[in-house]
């Protein structure tokens, strides 16, 4: 499957005016979660999500490498998801889980940098293990959800409609992930781009829904 280099920009536009709109309604809907230990700092991350986007845009304007502020990114990403889910769990052993990931996935990081330049090459692995560790987290916070009075007020609850999103995403992206990284001969760049975009739009409506329906009082 090839798409023009024209259209593969018009999406990449698109992609970052949906990033760029979700950081507005971010911001719009400060006042519902800014008093809530760490959620609040999610304004901050999709702010940096714009700036990263429209950065890396300009550096392939240029013809030159990105993968160093991407890297960067992904540790940033994955570790505050990770510490945010820590803090909201109740469940002492889901606690320990959290930080055991977050761990393991920053060992992993190091480690990995002595394999893999991250100045001029995407992390492969480590961003593997993190998104993993990153879905089981979420479906443990679910779980804790759904046996707990929480789940009556749940499409109320901000961080519901974010994990929603972040599912979504990384279930829908992994598979893409380990076979472009691991089997480069059975897939098609191009498809697991529109994969990308297509999760992308899908994790961002997610999160809009939630700062509209979300209520201040059961940001947990």
């Amino acid at each position: 499957m090839s798409l023009s280099n024209e259209f593969l920009n018009i999406l990449m536009k698109i992609g970052i005016g949906v990033e760029t709109t979700t950081a507005i309604f971010a911001t719009i809907y400060y006042y519902k979660y800014k008093n809530t230990v760490l959620l609040k700092y999610f304004i901050y991350l999709l702010w940096y999500i714009v700036f990263n986007e429209l950065l890396g845009y300009y550096i392939r304007s240029l013809d030159l490498k990105n993968a160093i502020i991407h890297n960067i990114y992904n540790l940033v990403n994955f570790t505050y998801l990770l510490l945010l889910y820590r803090h909201h769990f109740k469940n002492k052993k889901n606690k320990k889980a959290a930080v055991i990931f977050i761990v393991l996935y920053i060992l992993t990081f190091i480690i990995n940098g002595f394999f893999e330049n991250y100045l001029i090459e995407h992390q492969r692995f480590p961003y593997i293990i993190a998104a993993i560790f990153l879905v089981i987290t979420i479906l443990l916070y679910f779980f804790e959800i759904l046996n707990s009075e929480q789940v009556l007020h749940a499409k109320k609850n901000l961080l519901i409609w974010i994990s929603f999103g972040l599912l979504i995403y990384f279930v829908g992206n992994l598979p893409f992930r380990i076979l472009r990284n691991y089997y480069l001969e059975l897939t098609d760049a191009t498809i697991h781009f529109l994969v990308i975009f297509t999760l992308t739009v899908i994790m961002h409506f997610c999160f809009i829904i939630g700062f509209i329906w979300s209520n201040r009082k059961q940001q947990y």
